[in-house]
């Protein structure tokens, strides 16, 4: 109920230090690739990462001890996040820095990935999420309506631009350029230079303000549904870890096993 539940007094705090946690950890892991800073504080630094590290394997022992199916854990998304939040560090401690293998400092970034875990502990990630993911196909009809726009406008830019020594050599790089207009990127690499071309890149960059506002329209109505939905608690089975369990359930609606008692802090 501490650790895989926020639903107590308890719950929220231990939710409110691993996030607080995190967040310190990968300030030290920014710092520490700072030249200045390292070359003045790089033991107090490294003292700081390995209070980190054995903190979230404390951590993560915890999770795999109390439930039911260790390994079914330990392969889910969060179960990884929490290996890469910690291998980093043991990795580099036990490997020798023999650059014919590998630069170790490019492995220790991977200790970056801790900030995956916040998506764990606030409510607010699930909300996106959901609205993501009840807009896709939408979103999916979308791109694909903006992919048809840019080939069909880097293909004419190809005809009408493309030749000996100009800029849009093929197809591929015309819808390249193309993508730069729909989104008004314009990195200045390539350029029309008739004055057709100019006219279709410009209806393009004014197409590219007119379609970025669709996405956000589509996720901005699903969050705002999400917002009159019944507020989900963090209630889990402790077997297949399923979570967001109905608060009177006796049974996980998921796998069938029985539930322990749901606690709860009286509001």
């Amino acid at each position: 109920m501490i650790i895989f539940e926020a639903d107590t007094r308890s719950g929220r705090w231990f939710d409110f230090a691993l996030i607080a946690a995190i967040l310190l950890s990968v300030a030290v892991v920014m710092l520490d690739s700072i030249a200045s800073i390292n070359s003045r504080h790089g033991a107090a630094l490294r003292a700081f990462e390995w209070f980190f590290t054995l903190a979230f394997t404390v951590e993560y022992l915890a999770r795999l001890a109390c439930v039911k199916h260790p390994l079914r854990y330990a392969r889910s998304f969060y179960g990884i996040v929490d290996l890469l939040a910690i291998l980093p560090s043991y990795a580099a401690f036990f490997v020798p820095e023999l650059h014919a293998l590998f630069d170790l400092r490019l492995l220790r970034l991977l200790r970056i990935f801790r900030l995956l875990k916040l998506a764990a502990y606030v409510e607010e990630y699930s909300m996106l999420g959901s609205a993501l993911l009840a807009s896709k196909r939408k979103i999916v009809i979308f791109l694909s309506v903006v992919a048809i726009i840019v080939i069909v406008n880097g293909t004419l830019l190809y005809v009408i631009e493309g030749g000996p020594g100009s800029a849009f050599s093929s197809i591929p790089t015309s819808v390249y350029f193309a993508i730069t207009a729909v989104t008004t990127v314009g990195f200045g690499d390539i350029t029309p230079q008739t004055d057709l071309g100019r006219a279709i890149t410009s209806i393009s960059m004014l197409v590219g303000w007119s379609i970025l506002a669709v996405p956000t329209g589509i996720i901005s109505s699903e969050m705002t549904s999400q917002r009159f939905l019944a507020r989900p608690n963090t209630r889990t089975c402790p077997d297949c870890l399923t979570t967001g369990l109905d608060e009177t359930a006796k049974f996980c609606r998921n796998c069938g096993t029985k539930l322990p008692p749901f606690a709860q802090d009286v509001k």
